[in-house]
This record gives C-alpha cells, structure tokens and sequence, in this order.
C-alpha cells in the first residue's frame, strides 16, 4: 500500500471493513479483529491510528511486530488464519503504519482462548461476538450446515403426506418402495433420502412431503398480492397465502411417460402460477393478421422465477415468507435471504450455479422443474421476457432480500 492509499483510507474512516487501532496489548485483542473480518466480508486493520484518524505511528520493531502478529493468527485463531503484513513508513513525519489485511473466510474461524470458542462478526465499526442465529447462518453461508438438513423437534413419518411420497418414489424415481403400512422400512427410506433424520423430519422433507408445513415452519409458502395500481395498497385485488407441500400430486399410475402424467393436487408451485393467472388479464395481439390472446407474462418464466424463489431462499430466516405480487407495470417475486456463497448479479444473469437447499433442489428436478445445467435465469427468464415483451427483468440483491422484476 502507498503512503497516498494509506492517507485516502483513514480520510475515509472505520467501517465494516476497516478498523483503526492506537496499538494492542493483548494478541487475544487482535485475534478478535481479525477472526470477525474474517466471519465477514473480509478487512483491514490499520496499527498506529487513532480512532478519529491521528496518525501516532507504532513504537514496536515492525519486525518483530510481524512475528508478533502472526503467532496471535496461528495459537489464537482456529483454524488459523495467514492474513497479509505491511508497513508505511515516514506518515505524517517519520511515523510507522502497520497495515493488516484479512480476506473473508472459505471457513468460519474462531477466536482461541482458555479452552474456549467464540465466534465473531464484524457489525458496522464494531466487532461483536455472534448470537445463535447468526452463528448457524455463517456456517450456512461457509457450507458447513444446511438448514434444510436439520431435523424439527416434534414430528414424525405422520406429519408427512404418504400418497405424495408414494407418487414420488415409485412414479416419479420409479423405484421399489415398501409396502405402504411398513413404517419401519418407509423410515429408513426417508432417513436414507435425507426427508427424515432419527429425530424427525428435516426442514427440506417437511416443506416438500409435508402434511401442513406451515404448522411447523411459518417461514414456509408464498404470501400473494394482487395490487390495483403501481403501489402496494390496503385495497388489494387479492390477497392470499399460498401454502401447502411443496411438490405436487401427479396421476400416472406407474408409468414411465412423464409428459403423460397430469397434476391431480397442486403444489405450492402450480397455487402461485394460478394465482398470477387469474389475476392477470390477457392481451390480444396480432401477428401476420392473425388475433390472439397473449397472457401478460409467459409461463416459463412465471414457473423459473417461482422454482427460483423456493429452492434459493434462505429458510434459516424464519420471520419472512416468499412474496409474490403483482402490479398493473410489473410482477415482483421477493425471497428472503441474500444470494448463496458469494454469487452476485452478475453472475446470475450470466447463469452461475449455487443451491442453497441441494434436497429441494434435486427432488424438484426430478418433478421436472428445474434446469440441469444451472441456466434457467439467463435462458428461460431473460431469453424470454425479451423474446415475449421485449423487457429485460431486474435482479436486485438488498440487506436480506433478492428480488426478480418483470415488466408487463
């Protein structure tokens, strides 16, 4: 770092990355910085200013300085971290800067002392030790816990809807189920299949097998708005909670032919396109002198956008549901959660690949929902709004929520 970058930084001031510090007289004060910049976005600590910006320099060798610094990262830090070492020398006279960078973590680090963890993030300027809540979404986010995996207390194989699992196993995988009064087989299915666990049934089997997921999971269904105007308004055209398991029950009766089967129960999926439907009002176009009905947005897209939403939000936030609603300009599908493992917009239009909720995402690819290849957003939702209305749809990423915009 220059001496000028070094200057426009602390003109800048702290923030969520950046945090200055006079000196340190514990490794285990240090530790702790690094461990939350770390469990965050990444940062760096600047030795040698004030908290208001004074440049007072460090008075230790900046060699043995280093020495210092990097034993506190190896025996204060678990796992340890190699964070990068610099110096400014002659700031503001002949003052020495020291300058420690971190990067975000592939894992969630700790801080080590007396025998003991703690976990911290970086919370704007300061450095703070996690609550629960948040330590399981910073294992999430490091993929070393999937919500959708953990088992809810209270429930069993009763709380989950048998002809749909029964239509799923052998109609949908074709594959030899158990008799359907064997609990004791269907249970080693399940656990197998990661629907159930030994101490009940998983978030991901409950929101995709569930009889009433709702009654265990209040983060689970669509709330659906249809608004009369460009505004969210009291005055609604409908409103509904669109609820229920989230795969559907399909006829068949065993036969291989999946074009052949039809829908004899919606899943959450089909509630929410029917919902847009019959708020929607088609269109008549003309094309070469023909008339026709054209619906407002196009099905694919509705379909891409909904599956989008259920497979990719973030379950672990539990005050919030899917939203879906739709304004006279636009339709917006909002779910909760910011984007998983470090994907940005970007790299969604350009089609990257990320599941937050593997098992839902891979059962709902077996119905057929969901594209292999990982492209549903650039092939099936940009591709085919421009191809339908000539918009392009807006992807916007706020604190906790990610929202797709498509225009009418």
């Amino acid at each position: 770092m220059t001496k000028a970058e070094l200057l426009e930084l602390i003109a800048n001031g702290e923030s969520s990355q950046v945090e200055f510090k006079r000196k340190f007289n514990r490794n285990i004060d240090l530790a702790k910085e690094l461990v939350a910049f770390s469990n965050l976005l990444g940062g760096t600590l600047i030795i040698g200013v004030d908290d208001d910006g004074t440049i007072s320099g460090v008075d230790d060798d900046p060699i043995s300085m280093e020495e210092w610094v990097m034993t506190a990262c190896r025996d204060k830090i678990m796992p340890p971290l190699i964070p990068s070492y610099g110096t400014v020398k002659n700031v503001n006279g002949d003052k020495t800067v020291v300058i420690i960078k971190v990067l975000s973590g592939y894992c969630v680090h700790s801080l080590w002392h007396n025998g003991s963890h703690r976990y911290l993030i970086r919370v704007g300027t300061q450095s703070r030790e996690a609550s629960h809540d948040e330590l399981i979404r910073l294992f999430q986010q490091r993929g070393s816990v999937s919500a959708e995996l953990q088992p809810i207390s209270g429930t069993s194989i009763a709380d989950l809807n048998m002809r749909r699992l029964n239509n799923y196993f052998s109609d949908i995988r074709q594959q030899d189920i158990p008799p359907i009064d064997n609990q004791g087989e269907w249970e080693t299915l399940l656990r197998n299949t990661e629907i159930m666990t030994e101490n009940g049934v998983t978030v991901g089997g409950m929101l995709l097998f569930g009889n009433n997921p709702k009654k265990f999971l209040h983060q689970s269904g669509i709330d659906a708005f249809a608004f009369k105007g460009t505004e969210k308004d009291y005055d609604t055209q409908e409103r509904s909670m669109l609820k229920g398991p989230l795969t559907p029950l399909l006829s068949g009766n065993g036969s291989s032919n999946f074009d052949k089967k039809s829908i004899v129960e919606m899943g959450l999926v089909e509630q929410a396109l029917a919902f847009v439907k019959r708020n929607t009002h088609p269109t008549v176009v003309e094309n070469g002198g023909m008339r026709r009905e054209q619906q407002t947005y196009p099905d694919d897209v509705l379909r891409e956008g909904i599956e989008n939403a259920i497979i990719h939000r973030d379950y672990l936030l539990s005050g919030t549901t899917i939203e879906l609603s739709i304004y006279s300009d636009r339709l917006e599908i909002i779910l909760p959660g910011k984007l998983p493992n470090g994907i940005t917009i970007d790299g969604v239009r350009a089609g990257a690949r990320a599941s937050r909720n593997e098992l839902i995402n891979n059962v709902l690819r077996d119905y057929r929902y969901v594209e292999h290849m990982g492209m549903g957003i650039p092939k099936k939702i940009i591709k085919g709004m421009l191809n339908y209305n000539g918009t392009d749809p807006e992807f916007i990423e706020t604190n906790e929520r990610f929202i797709v915009k498509l225009m009418a």
